[in-house]
């Protein structure tokens, strides 16, 4: 079934198409009486007139789209809330997200030229050189150029993991192991918890920690029975789905948690409530990192300068697994 056009709908109400386009488009200056206006309104909505993005965007010159870069990763509870409430703010402005998944320099070239965004946004760092293209396309960019060392981004990574160790040690461990993902896409992110967990135990004069990939869709029974056997008592997960996997093989293999074996994860996705034990986790501050993002891309449309940072830190929430 053909689209229904602005044509379609000015010759069911009787009037030009250049009166179509006044009333649709909300042309300022336009001579319409009021009657005619609603009149145009009631005859598009029942048509089941939609206007198109494409005219939209030829019209203005860039589009309502907002396009929102993630990495190639898998998506969790943490993206998804900051996805969902980046989407709600931004159309209350009349703007629309579009989510993109992969950071390939050229298909984001390619992406950005074919849609003309207001906006483009990154969950991680961009390239200094798409930073620049975009820029000059009058594009504007939310999202800082990736440093040479990681930066900010490896730094709260590795913080994630300290609260970790720390919550583990002050629960008595000496002996802790890092239970990282087996997703080759998430091995930044691994690498730099690893670091975190690695470097606490160093400043608790703790034995260097132990680590072994863990899929997180079967029980991790022998990498438990191993630790166990080397007189681990707590194990620090990558994620709260690692850490399910651990709870799983602990299980498997007769331990007890939280007497036998302690585990605590990060995100706090809604499982880790109803896991056996209720699973200790990190809870990342998402509610102020997607209100932070949301005002971020407001303030670049608006040509003011960024929102302060803010001061939520992640933090522990304690359960039965530790």
């Amino acid at each position: 079934m053909a689209s229904v056009t602005s044509a379609d709908v000015a010759r069911a109400a009787g009037v030009s198409r250049t009166t179509v386009s006044y009333v649709l488009n909300d042309t300022p200056g336009a001579s319409v009486s009021e009657a005619t206006r609603e009149h145009v309104r009631s005859t598009a909505a029942r048509l089941g007139y939609a206007p198109s993005a494409a005219a939209r965007t030829l019209r203005r010159g860039r589009s309502d789209l907002v396009v929102c870069v993630l990495p190639d990763w898998p998506t969790g509870p943490v993206v998804d809330s900051l996805l969902d409430h980046l989407t709600d703010v931004l159309a209350e402005r009349g703007l629309f997200v579009l989510v993109h998944h992969h950071r390939d320099s050229r298909a984001l070239a390619e992406l950005w030229r074919a849609v003309t965004p207001r906006a483009v946004v990154g969950l991680a760092p961009f390239a200094a050189e798409d930073v620049r293209a975009m820029e000059q396309a009058g594009i504007a960019v939310v999202g800082s150029v990736e440093p040479a060392d990681g930066g900010a981004f490896d730094r709260s990574q590795h913080d994630l993991a300290v609260l970790q160790v720390d919550h583990l040690a002050s629960r008595g461990h000496r002996s802790v192991a890092f239970a990282t993902t087996t997703d080759d896409r998430l091995r930044r992110f691994g690498d730099a918890r690893f670091a975190g967990v690695r470097d606490a135990c160093a400043a608790r004069r703790l034995p260097a920690p132990r680590q072994a990939a863990v899929p997180a869709d079967e029980p991790a029974t022998g990498t438990v029975r191993a630790w166990h056997a080397e007189g681990v008592t707590a194990v620090a997960a990558y994620n709260d789905e690692v850490a399910q996997a651990v709870l799983a093989g602990a299980r498997d293999a007769g331990l007890t948690v939280p007497d036998d074996l302690a585990v605590i994860g990060v995100d706090d996705a809604p499982a880790a409530r109803v896991t056996t034990p209720p699973l200790t986790t990190v809870a990342q501050p998402v509610t102020p990192q997607s209100e932070h993002l949301a005002a971020s891309v407001l303030a670049v449309l608006d040509g003011q300068g960024p929102p302060p940072w803010p001061d939520d830190p992640a933090r522990v929430v304690v359960r039965s697994s530790t």
